[in-house]
């Protein structure tokens, strides 16, 4: 098991989130590289993975469960996938950072919501650690203890 292998396996299910958005700009970040190098392949590589993730995220958002929130972050995705499509399109450097922007936004909120230990528990189950899936009452209780005094996440969508 490599060290990235290891950091996922104790990360709760929004840390998984967390490391998908921080691909997403990775990759981002490796487009515009190749826009500068003037790499056609390469940005299209770039730009595929980071659709990919947009595309792993979309997919496994449950409005049933998730509400209006999911909802929201359904049109964010598709508006990052449009976004991204169209930057590699102009081939624009400028592009690419406005959806960069956007992404370190919405995961920016993320992190707020990681201090709510209520919402590891209305996460997919693809996206929860094993320990989760077992027992989200003690993680709950476990979370709680080093949560924001007032106890109220500060997150809205």
């Amino acid at each position: 098991m490599n060290y990235q292998e290891q950091a996922l396996a104790g990360a709760t299910g929004v840390d998984l989130i967390l490391a998908l958005y921080d691909g997403a700009v990775r990759f981002l970040y490796r487009a515009i590289r190749a826009v500068e190098e003037e790499d056609v392949v390469e940005r299209r590589f770039a730009v595929k993975r980071a659709l990919d993730i947009l595309m792993y995220l979309q997919a496994r958002l449950r409005p049933d469960i998730g509400g209006a929130p999911a909802i929201s972050l359904a049109d964010f995705y598709a508006a990052m996938f449009k976004m991204t499509l169209e930057a590699s399109f102009h081939a624009s450097k400028e592009e690419f950072l406005g959806v960069i922007a956007c992404i370190r936004n919405v995961r920016e909120a993320w992190v707020v919501v990681a201090q709510d230990p209520a919402a590891n528990r209305a996460l997919p189950r693809e996206l929860r650690t094993a320990e989760e899936k077992r027992s989200p009452a003690s993680l709950v209780q476990r979370k709680t203890a080093v949560a924001a005094p007032s106890g109220r996440s500060a997150w809205s969508a």
